[in-house]
């Protein structure tokens, strides 16, 4: 994973793939541990198997799932879906190295500029995002419907600094 700035152990043995419904069992233990109001699995499996815009990738050590992000390809933009880490590794630059992993392989398949809504309680997150290149464009009021909290729509340029990493 060194093409994308982060190095060393046990980045050198991550793997990005595109997820599989094999994977799902380890996803929606992800998703549950991730988000209050998390995915089903039958919504995962409509996204791999009938939405013909969906892409979605697996974060993988040791074959060991530990992460996952899916996003919508529409004409020369990604709408992020989802973003997650398990929550025994986090803080340690695998959702950067996801993030920066996908963006570059979209780059190479022609996508432009990606956009993601984010909580706006969600300062780490939106911490990653601006590491990435990602700036603020707008507010969602009430977008989440588990709490009514607010999301900040965030956008990146592919071909900006923060995706080369």
């Amino acid at each position: 994973m060194d093409s994308i700035g982060i190095s060393g152990e046990p980045f050198a043995q991550a793997i990005v793939r595109l997820m599989k419904e094999d994977d799902l069992e380890r996803i929606m233990k992800i998703e549950h541990a991730s988000f209050p109001t998390p995915w089903s699995p039958q919504a995962f499996i409509t996204e791999l198997t009938e939405n013909e815009y969906a892409r979605y990738f697996c974060l993988e050590i040791g074959e060991k799932v530990i992460g996952y992000m899916g996003l919508w390809f529409i004409l020369e933009e990604g709408h992020i879906t989802n973003v997650a880490i398990a929550p025994e590794f986090r803080g340690q630059r695998f959702g950067e190295l996801l993030m920066r992993s996908v963006m570059q392989r979209m780059q190479v398949e022609g996508m432009e500029r990606m956009t993601l809504e984010v909580r706006a309680s969600n300062y780490t997150a939106q911490r990653l995002y601006e590491r990435l290149g990602f700036v603020l464009a707008g507010r969602r009021k009430g977008y989440y419907s588990d709490n009514r909290e607010d999301a900040l729509i965030m956008w990146v340029e592919l071909d900006s600094m923060g995706a080369k990493g």
